[in-house]
């Protein structure tokens, strides 16, 4: 569990620098002040940045949840401590300490501490086919409320489906986090629509 608690703070550490700032920096763009959600986040760099800073910023999100996982799994990580070192990375980029605790939405560092499951791909096929499902055959919209039913119906679908039972409750964690940060923005959140293809 000592092995478990230290991933898990390294990953809270990988999770809380926040990688659209720094390729903003970098690139001398502002990736904030026109955006309509202030979240220091892929889609704004995206958006905002530009393309190199997006998909710069997109590759380290990425592995900044991908790595602790993976590596805590390589040292022979598993059980209740693997729950923790998934939450992790995604806690430090909700919540990151330096920044008074207001980070990006946890997407991109979602899919990445899933990816650090491999070979087993199993939880990020259901999570990303859920967001599929929700941006192009079911449309729901605004982005706001399809992130919300993403990770509700993957947190749901994942027990049923089988994945490790560590896995499920990683992710719940990873949910009910992403819940609470979106309970605490600031974002315009719209009127909810959803439109069949």
């Amino acid at each position: 569990m000592r092995s478990a608690a230290l991933f898990a703070l390294l990953g809270y550490a990988s999770g809380s620098v926040l990688y659209a700032l720094v390729f903003a920096a970098l690139f001398h763009k502002d990736v904030l002040t026109d955006s309509r959600d202030r979240n220091p986040g892929t889609a704004n760099a995206f958006q905002k940045g530009g393309f190199l800073c997006g998909l710069c910023t997109l590759c380290c999100d990425l592995l900044k949840g991908f790595l602790p996982v993976f590596l805590y799994l390589r040292q022979g990580g598993s059980g209740a401590g693997l729950a923790l070192v998934l939450a992790a990375p995604v806690l430090g980029h909700l919540f990151p300490a330096w920044r008074r605790f207001h980070g990006g939405k946890g997407i991109a560092v979602s899919f990445g501490c899933l990816l650090g499951l491999a070979p087993d791909f199993l939880p990020v096929l259901i999570f990303a086919g859920f967001f599929i499902l929700y941006s192009v055959i079911i449309k729901i919209s605004p982005h706001f409320y399809r992130t919300l039913a993403a990770y509700l119906c993957a947190c749901a679908a994942m027990p049923l489906l089988d994945v490790a039972p560590a896995v499920c409750f990683g992710f719940l964690l990873m949910t009910l986090s992403v819940f609470f940060r979106f309970r605490l923005s600031q974002e315009e959140r719209g009127k909810l629509e959803v439109k069949l293809l």
